[in-house]
């Protein structure tokens, strides 16, 4: 599943606590938690729109081959 509808379904299921909970510092904190799970929606949304590829970076002994100091790298 799509990392963003995760992170909104979350968010729904901490509102709907928030909506239950008779203590209002409880019910303030569900409501902060859920609104970071839409903030991490909406990153992984954008995320998922990039394309990037990851490339491991040369090991030492490939950096001395190249005369490249370790420093550097």
């Amino acid at each position: 599943m799509n990392p963003g509808i995760e992170y909104r379904i979350k968010a729904a299921e901490l509102f709907a606590l928030a909506s239950q909970d008779h203590y209002r510092a409880l019910r303030i904190q569900f409501e902060h938690l859920a609104r970071a799970y839409l903030r991490l929606a909406e990153q992984a949304d954008r995320n998922s729109q990039l394309d990037l590829a990851y490339e491991t970076p040369p090991t030492t002994a490939l950096r001395a081959q190249r005369g490249t100091p370790p420093y550097l790298a």
